[in-house]
């Protein structure tokens, strides 16, 4: 984490993400149980076992460790419905990565095969087969993130609470998958735009509903809270896209001050051979003139790009400064979200808000 993060605040976290990986274990355990399955199918118990792989296979669980900081912001206490809320989240993210996976043609998540990827291996030379099963277990996953709501032991009002969130953020987030996807069709694509898309796609439900239903279990009405919440949510949110998508065309930063090397969740310019116009390839398009905007431009879209095309890219861009000015705007995103968390302070704990002081910082650190 951020060098001001100090150690205790460390192994709390990492608290947090080692207890909910063995509460999700025992979750998916109990599946068969919690709700009828279709005997003798061999098809259901084979796509909750994919999801289970999925959503157990990694990840930071970085909504869990916001969820139970949210809730910190309030109280020390334990507090009811926080571990059926990062339950519902997490479940979630897995549906919508199952759906992205299938919408990016992508075969690999987590360094693993997608889910989409298993049923295709499985199902050689029937490719609506292969589709349909993964379609449907995002689906699944997707009505289990709200049953698991249902069920919580907790408060009649509060899961309603709970429930409000969740299901607002989801259809959120399909807006945005659907605005993700009208991004590419624009030649050039605004950066507000661009902005506006990894709000919804990713921020809501990554950062602002966690924060939102941390508060509500922790009994805080974050209504009067919204704005100054989702503010933080769109900053960091913003700030760790430009990272991902700097990544992605640049490869691996390498270690920054006492840094891990960062690890790519997929291959370094796939970015470019699925045509996304992201902000790394939106800056490279606006930078580049001449042969070298029509190299890029051909290269947008061909899954067959040579890695040579890619490096020519790579090259276009730094002569350019596209890596400089992007790794800027990721600082600046970070440091306006660590102020927005700073002004928090009349309203919560001082020790939770400097948590989230922290936070945005932490990727930044990770640049050279």
């Amino acid at each position: 984490m951020h060098a001001t993060v100090n150690a205790a605040t460390l192994e709390r976290v990492l608290g947090h993400r080692t207890r909910f990986d063995a509460r999700f274990g025992q979750y998916f355990d109990s599946l068969a149980g919690r709700f009828d399955l279709p005997v003798p199918s061999r098809y259901v118990p084979r796509c909750l076992d994919l999801l289970r792989d999925l959503s157990m296979r990694g990840g930071k669980r970085l909504r869990v460790v916001l969820l139970y900081e949210a809730a910190r912001l309030v109280t020390t206490e334990e507090v009811p419905g926080l571990a059926e809320a990062a339950l519902s989240i997490e479940l979630l993210q897995t549906h919508g990565l199952v759906h992205d996976d299938i919408i990016d043609d992508a075969p690999l998540r987590r360094g693993g095969p997608s889910t989409y990827y298993a049923y295709r291996r499985e199902f050689p030379g029937h490719g609506a087969t292969a589709l349909g099963l993964a379609v449907l277990a995002g689906d699944l996953a997707g009505f289990l993130s709200t049953q698991v709501l249902l069920e919580a032991e907790a408060p009649v009002a509060l899961r309603q609470a709970l429930l409000g969130v969740h299901t607002r953020t989801a259809a959120e987030t399909v807006a945005g998958q659907i605005a993700d996807l009208e991004r590419d069709a624009h030649a050039l694509p605004d950066e507000e735009f661009l902005h506006t898309v990894t709000d919804f796609k990713s921020a809501r439900y990554s950062i602002l509903a966690p924060l939102t239903m941390g508060l509500l279990a922790a009994g805080e009405d974050p209504a009067p809270h919204r704005a100054r919440l989702h503010r933080y949510a769109r900053l960091v949110g913003i700030s760790e896209q430009m990272r991902d998508d700097c990544l992605d065309l640049f490869g691996p930063f390498g270690e920054g001050a006492g840094a891990a090397p960062a690890v790519a969740d997929k291959s370094t310019g796939a970015d470019i051979r699925s045509g996304r116009r992201t902000y790394a390839v939106r800056a490279v398009l606006a930078a580049a003139t001449g042969a070298d905007a029509a190299l890029v431009e051909a290269a947008l879209g061909d899954p067959r790009c040579p890695d040579a095309t890619l490096e020519r890219i790579r090259e276009i861009a730094r002569a350019a400064g596209v890596d400089g000015r992007l790794k800027a705007e990721i600082r600046r995103h970070a440091e306006e979200a660590a102020a927005e968390a700073a002004s928090w302070e009349p309203y919560w704990r001082a020790e939770a808000v400097e948590f989230f002081r922290s936070l945005p910082m932490w990727n930044v650190d990770r640049m050279p």
